[in-house]
């Protein structure tokens, strides 16, 4: 059957090497990070899609990255991982344990920067094999330059000229491999501020937009309420996928690119457009952190159990006398729900902040259980609370109660005087939300690299534990596996679950890839 603009099938056929469907799809993922995008892609059953490269230039990331790359090595993961996930012990070396294994991973997860000559000698000679056969490319450049809070922080220095900032122009590397490549289709994933970046007048979304088309993709926007109209006719807000629509327990709304090689979306039949399915039901925070042991918060100074429940008990007590002016039926609830909580304060006191055992997980939702939960593991890494200053404690709890009586997040405007921290902007409106809690029946709001900064953003919705969320909760709002081990230090753990891909979003995505390389053919 001849293509639509009359070249002969078989010629395209030999110059892209499209064979069989049962030989694995090889992935390059750039810019990967800890591997969230990878993940969701190599998780589908079947093992369609195969991570023959992933780069990752941040030496903890990469150390996240490249320990998975290890696991899916082996058809279960080993009994040296479980016990050391258990244990909390030092890490095996596992190039000793498994030498073939940790040595398939060294070559698979690359640290390099994109845009540095010995990353482009390399990357050349691993992209060889690969042009233009069973492969797709997929990551997200990083985004800091397009974040609506990046470009603020940006025009708050002296001279900062965009034009400059190699960040705004990391999406020419994807470019660049992607030419090179030629993969049968590519996803690119970046923030929503993209879509408004600009450098001196000209719209960064449009020229990347233009570049993609000009290495010879059609692109597709995947969201159900997309442009039905073609390619050239999407409006930017068309890529927008928001994650909260496809069963992520996160309000994550991200720039996403389906980009199908031209000869290649040639071959699909007609009226067929690739999207991705409304889930049912939205997923919470409550559905995601089911199961997770309670533990207490840290404090900053002079950190116990007494030292503790002497500082929450403290604070519950400034924070009864501060809503003792609150109007009186404000006040009553949530009078009442802080006397339910207090008693329990001794409770949490022994927990400790790591804890590691987990409790009752059957209301979980059952997909997003047999997604997270893994049966050959007893606790959750990664589960250890920052310590907290004893001033935020009361904040923490006010916040916290707020969110559980009326629902929503409180404003600055509605702490009670005695509970307003000493900032001079704490009234002008900028940062009504400072103290934010995430509501126990909705989606969390979007978990961001800047939970490795302070938690302020990111509080927990129980009160009775008075604290930021850990790194594996962001990590189960992100659906990462409970087994996805995190490694660096607290901070750079923070950062990498902020910036990843949920893996659960990425499936979803890559369930769309694959019928849509199924549909033409190839």
């Amino acid at each position: 059957m001849p293509l639509q603009d009359g070249r002969n099938l078989g010629l395209v056929l030999h110059q892209f090497q499209i064979v069989d469907m049962s030989e694995a799809i090889q992935i390059v993922d750039l810019f990967s990070g800890p591997g969230g995008l990878g993940e969701g892609f190599s998780s589908l059953p079947g093992k369609p899609f195969e991570i023959a490269v992933s780069i990752e230039k941040e030496a903890s990331a990469h150390r996240t990255l490249r320990l998975r790359a290890f696991l899916r090595k082996f058809q279960e993961f080993p009994s040296a991982y479980y016990h050391w996930l258990e244990t909390g012990t030092a890490e095996p070396d596992w190039a000793s344990l498994y030498p073939e294994e940790w040595a398939a991973a060294d070559h698979e997860a690359l640290c390099l920067e994109l845009g540095k000559p010995d990353t482009d000698t390399v990357l050349a000679e691993r992209l060889a094999p690969l042009k233009g056969g069973r492969t797709i490319l997929i990551g997200g450049p990083p985004c800091q330059a397009y974040s609506l809070v990046g470009r603020s922080r940006n025009a708050g220095i002296v001279d900062y000229d965009p034009a400059t900032d190699h960040r705004n122009f990391l999406y020419d590397e994807y470019v660049k491999v992607l030419s090179a490549l030629k993969p049968m289709a590519f996803v690119m994933e970046n923030v929503k501020g993209m879509l408004s970046a600009a450098v001196k007048g000209s719209d960064i979304f449009e020229a990347v937009l233009r570049d993609l088309r000009a290495a010879g993709y059609t692109l597709y926007a995947l969201a159900p309420q997309a442009c039905e109209a073609g390619d050239g006719d999407l409006r930017p807000r068309d890529f927008i996928v928001k994650a909260e629509e496809f069963g992520i327990p996160q309000a994550r709304h991200r720039v996403i690119i389906l980009g199908m090689r031209d000869d290649v979306a040639e071959r699909w039949p007609r009226g067929y457009s690739p999207r991705m399915l409304r889930a049912k039901d939205q997923t919470t925070v409550q559905d995601a952190l089911v199961g997770m042991p309670r533990i207490r918060s840290g404090l900053s100074r002079g950190d116990g159990a007494q030292e503790w429940l002497k500082a929450v008990e403290a604070a519950a007590a400034k924070v009864l006398a501060a809503i003792a002016n609150f109007e009186t039926e404000k006040s009553i609830k949530l009078k009442a729900k802080l006397d339910l909580v207090t008693p329990a304060f001794v409770g949490v006191s022994s927990t400790g902040r790591r804890q590691i055992a987990r409790i009752d997980q059957n209301t979980m939702p059952a997909d997003l259980r047999d997604w997270l939960l893994d049966p050959q593991l007893s606790s959750v890494p990664n589960h250890d609370s920052r310590g907290h200053m004893e001033s935020d404690l009361a904040r923490y709890l006010f916040v916290s109660l707020w969110g559980a009586v009326f629902g929503i997040s409180p404003k600055a405007s509605d702490f009670p005087a005695d509970l307003a921290p000493d900032h001079a902007n704490w009234e002008s409106g900028k940062f009504a939300d400072r103290f934010r809690v995430q509501l126990a029946n909705k989606p969390a709001t979007t978990v961001t690299s800047h939970i490795s900064k302070d938690g302020h953003y990111f509080i927990h919705p129980d009160p009775t534990q008075c604290r930021s969320l850990t790194v594996r909760e962001a990590a189960r709002l992100q659906t990462f596996p409970d087994n996805y081990a995190f490694l660096g230090n607290r901070t750079q753990q923070f950062v990498q679950v902020g910036n990843a891909v949920p893996p659960l979003l990425a499936r979803r995505i890559g369930e769309v890839v694959l019928k849509s390389l199924s549909m033409a053919g190839v």
